[in-house]
């Protein structure tokens, strides 16, 4: 369906499309509700290079690039802003209300990407599938008088403990895959919370720092979150316990993870988000020992990605035909 503005096809303009489509999947669907300009990035930092790409359109799309007041209310036409992301902390929410804008995210597209990334930190934790592929390409199973070799040792999950911060849709995920390995799950929430398995208990925040084998993060990142993994926290963890972390940088104190895993106060870490991103160059993450770190990827696998951009469609139509779908303005 194409949906006119005065009997023009409606400009739509996407600022930073390249995360979400590097080129493997379709923009079609966008391009069917009306004329599309996409960006593959746009610098965060140059307002006026943001407002001139923005021009006279009246909806617009962003990832990661930041929308703030003064964008908002001098941009001429803008009417609607899609998050191709389910936090838009990079929106000015209350500048978005007193401009009439309405601003929309995509809630519930990754929950079984992140779960499955989750334990594919774990599991390479645990049984260092990487390095042995490595070794073994290297010539070291070749060259090695025995059947078998292991460079690290490798953990069994059967029996450990996993702790979840947060118990939303993702937590509830990993749970049920921590189960399925035999592992016993346990969870913090800042609230009490009913969860339909007998097998997943709730616990206090201590708690779960001191009976976890392994800690995951699963919360958004707001003022009672920042850091919630510290010094303090950390000190009363195991000292072989894992801790990972794929919901947002700022839930950890880098330089504090870092300190743990050197000082052998923790046994490894596994970040998929960073508080800076792209990483730093001088993150302390890098440089500490058995600290995994990847990309930000958890949330990208193709299937993903297209259901993203089917969602964002979704939210665009609903709004042009005057009903409400993910909208997070009043």
């Amino acid at each position: 369906m194409d949906f006119k503005n005065g009997g023009f096809m409606m400009r739509i303009v996407v600022l930073d499309g390249y995360a979400l489509n590097p080129g493997d999947i379709d923009w079609q669907p966008l391009q069917d509700v009306g004329e599309c300009e996409i960006y593959d990035r746009t610098p965060f930092n140059d307002k006026a290079e943001i407002l001139k790409r923005i021009g006279d359109a009246r909806i617009v799309f962003t990832n990661k690039t930041p929308l703030d007041k003064e964008i908002i209310n001098t941009a001429p036409n803008l009417k609607y802003i899609g998050v191709l992301a389910t936090g838009y902390n990079v929106i000015d929410i209350a500048a978005a209300n007193e401009a009439g804008v309405t601003v929309t995210n995509i809630p519930t597209y990754g929950t079984n990407a992140v779960a499955q990334f989750t334990f594919a930190l774990l599991l390479e934790i645990t049984s260092h599938v990487g390095l042995h592929n490595d070794l073994v390409h290297q010539g070291e199973w070749t060259n090695n008088p025995d059947f078998s070799f292991f460079a690290k040792s490798l953990v069994e999950l059967q029996g450990k403990t996993l702790g979840l911060v947060g118990i939303g849709r993702i937590a509830q995920k990993v749970a049920e895959l921590g189960h399925a390995f035999g592992m016993n799950v346990i969870f913090y929430n800042h609230r009490p919370k009913e969860v339909e398995y007998d097998w997943l208990q709730q616990v206090n925040f201590d708690d779960l720092l001191s009976q976890s084998d392994v800690v995951s993060l699963h919360v958004p990142q707001t003022p009672d979150t920042t850091e919630i993994i510290n010094s303090s926290s950390l000190q009363k963890m195991k000292e072989t316990a894992i801790l990972i972390n794929t919901a947002r940088g700022g839930l950890i104190n880098e330089q504090d993870v870092a300190d743990a895993l050197n000082s052998k106060q923790l046994a490894a870490a596994a970040v998929d988000v960073a508080k800076h991103e792209p990483l730093n160059a001088d993150s302390p993450l890098l440089k500490a020992n058995n600290c995994y770190i990847t990309p930000h990827i958890a949330w990208a696998p193709q299937e993903t990605r297209t259901r993203l951009l089917g969602i964002a469609v979704d939210n665009l139509t609903e709004f042009l035909a005057g009903r409400k779908k993910n909208i997070v303005t009043k």
